[in-house]
């Protein structure tokens, strides 16, 4: 590395620092705490200014607040807004989610907490193990690890696919699978195993369990073999209950089905670079907490982070392409607010373990793309969606699906890296 690149580096750094510390957490302690209801609030227009058209509370989201403020805790220990706004949510959360009859947690109420939909859907409960979780490891309050150990042993016993491996997609109330398509109830998929990957290596963080640790290295195992594409290295979508590739569609309760009033239809059979710059991280993160090396993650993390490398980074605007095909460009231009923060801890992640400069200056591009058009500076959050040279296209600041998550969990693992790098090339 050299000089301009080791200066480069440690001016972002300042950057990032100040972007969390002054903008996202400040933005989400002043507005996202139901000073009404408790939990969280996270609609909020491009000014910052609530939308009062939509304050239903949502599993996604109300955990990632959880998991936010959680962690904001422990970068602030002088202050304790962050940890008395993670300590309500979590009230909030187990009092009005919790499903009393059948176990685990509903998938939307309103404001107030009364339930507006009883589905159990695997990818809320992966984010209500990984917040309740984290929740624990940071504040000592043993609800949190109580909770997720609960949600565990429900995924284990009602999620799991004993006979063919994996999880499923979306239950009803009751844990009976449901339907097929629109529904999911005869599909798998990466982005439910890769959530439950994050949750289980959080989990077994704060737990140490065997058990927990066991199911960790499953999920893995099923990624690595069944979800990443052995020819590009890339990920893949969607997947019937045998493991074998099918058609993606917009399923029932995510954010491509739900994301401005968007319709279930069907999906180009591409990758996303986010995702897999994420899954990049995630698998690095697993191994580190695990203790042990592990040579076939660190294989898959290196093809995916090629992979992203060489189809979806923007090379002349900076920022990540939002989708492409499994071996050639990127199709899907337009930049959306997770996948560039959830990159930029990838591409640091392939550079340690490969060392490849040209993922340092991806993150750099990416970086200042970010900055320059997705981060509202007045407001201290990132904007939805921009067209490929930064033109905003969906200027919100929050919605259903859009919190402190994406953007604050990348900035604190941005931070870590960015130290780790620097002090072993100062």
């Amino acid at each position: 590395m050299n000089d301009t690149t080791h200066n480069t580096l440690s001016a972002i750094r300042q950057q990032v620092d100040h972007h969390l510390k002054e903008g996202i957490i400040p933005f989400w302690l002043s507005r996202g705490v139901d000073p009404l209801y408790g939990g969280y609030l996270t609609c909020f227009d491009a000014n910052g200014s609530l939308d009062l058209s939509d304050t239903n509370k949502y599993i996604v989201t109300q955990t990632r607040m959880i998991w936010g403020f959680s962690t904001f805790s422990r970068l602030l220990p002088g202050d304790s807004c962050c940890l008395e706004a993670a300590r309500q949510g979590v009230d909030f959360f187990i009092r009005h989610f919790w499903d009393r009859e059948f176990g685990g947690w509903f998938w939307k109420v309103d404001r107030a907490g009364t339930v507006l939909d009883r589905g159990k859907v695997v990818y809320g409960q992966s984010f209500a193990l990984y917040a309740l979780a984290q929740y624990t490891l940071c504040t000592g309050d043993p609800r949190g690890l109580e909770y997720a150990g609960k949600t565990f042993d429900l995924l284990t016993k009602f999620c799991a696919d004993t006979a063919r491996g994996g999880y499923y997609e979306n239950l009803e109330p009751n844990w009976e699978l449901s339907s097929p398509g629109f529904h999911a109830g005869d599909r798998k998929s990466l982005d439910i195993h890769m959530h439950l990957l994050e949750g289980y290596t959080t989990l077994f963080e704060t737990s140490q369990s065997e058990i927990h640790r066991r199911r960790l290295e499953e999920v893995i195992e099923v990624i690595l073999s069944r979800m990443v594409d052995p020819s590009s290295g890339c990920g893949l979508n969607q997947f019937n209950l045998d493991f074998k590739r099918i058609p993606p569609i917009a399923i029932r309760r995510t954010w491509n089905a739900e994301r401005q009033g968007e319709l279930a239809k069907d999906v180009p059979d591409t990758t996303s670079y986010g995702h897999n710059l994420e899954l990049v991280w995630l698998l690095l993160q697993a191994v580190e907490r695990m203790g042990k090396p592990h040579a076939d993650i660190l294989s898959a993390a290196r093809r995916l982070g090629e992979h992203a490398l060489q189809f979806g980074v923007d090379w002349k605007h900076g920022g990540i392409f939002r989708d492409g095909t499994h071996q050639g460009p990127a199709i899907v231009r337009d930049k959306e607010w997770w996948q560039q923060a959830e990159s930029l801890v990838g591409l640091l992640s392939a550079f340690e373990v490969t060392r490849n400069e040209q993922y340092l200056q991806a993150f750099i591009l990416t970086w200042n793309f970010a900055y320059n058009f997705l981060i509202n500076q007045s407001l201290g959050e990132w904007r939805t969606l921009v067209s490929e040279t930064g033109d905003i296209l969906v200027p919100e600041i929050g919605n259903p699906w859009k919190a402190c998550y994406h953007t604050g969990r990348a900035m604190h693992e941005t931070l870590i890296r960015l130290d780790r790098i620097l002090s072993t090339l100062a």
